[in-house]
């Protein structure tokens, strides 16, 4: 049939109602600020600005040394189980740290280490560190159940499950001038893949 036709009640549209809107959280701590470029104590300057030059685990163990020492063991800066693995450990062999990674996610030509260091099986502390101007310096931490990384065209793409097993979050983080900071989140459709995989979803299953 052609034309105009009715296909039945319409939803009623209602405007948002705020739940209790007089209710706002109190600006974060210096405690519970994550995003914030943080020079490593305690590691050798890196005279190139290249983290290739850098010794990988020593960065790594001092960062969460001296985190988990600020942070005083509440774990908003890092997992105070990740940071006493780390200090217990002597070598790669031993370490919950995952195998450095090297891409320039600066523009400047010069490699970034990004790594995180596994917790208990499901959860990690990412981590990526810069040494532009000499200084080891973290420029991006975020505590995550890891589904996927990524690293395209300079960004770095994170996935993480949500609560429902259809879909992943992809956090996208680009480099700001100081930070690797957060872009774009989006939510993928391939979790399935993984599942029926076991290879961390790539994108095949497109994204919303």
């Amino acid at each position: 049939m052609e034309g105009l036709h009715r296909d039945g009640v319409a939803a009623k549209v209602a405007p948002p109602e705020p739940l209790w809107p007089g209710v706002v959280p109190s600006p974060a701590g210096a405690e519970q600020q994550r995003g914030k470029p943080y020079a490593v104590p305690g590691v050798a300057a890196v005279p190139s600005g290249d983290m290739r030059d850098a010794d990988a685990l020593a960065v790594v163990k001092a960062d969460l040394a001296a985190t988990e020492k600020v942070d005083r063991g509440v774990g908003r800066l890092v997992d105070r189980r990740a940071a006493e693995r780390m200090a217990a450990c002597s070598g790669p062999a031993d370490c919950p740290m995952r195998p450095p990674e090297l891409r320039d996610l600066t523009g400047d030509g010069k490699a970034e280490l990004i790594t995180a260091v596994d917790i208990d099986g499901r959860l990690s502390e990412m981590r990526v560190y810069s040494a532009a101007g000499g200084t080891v310096t973290r420029v991006f931490s975020r505590r995550a159940i890891l589904e996927g990384v990524e690293v395209t065209a300079g960004h770095l793409a994170v996935r993480e499950p949500t609560s429902n097993d259809a879909y992943v979050y992809v956090s996208h983080y680009v480099w700001d001038g100081h930070m690797i900071a957060l872009r774009e989140l989006k939510l993928d459709t391939c979790r399935a893949l993984k599942e029926v995989s076991g290879v961390p979803c790539t994108g095949q299953g497109g994204e919303r």
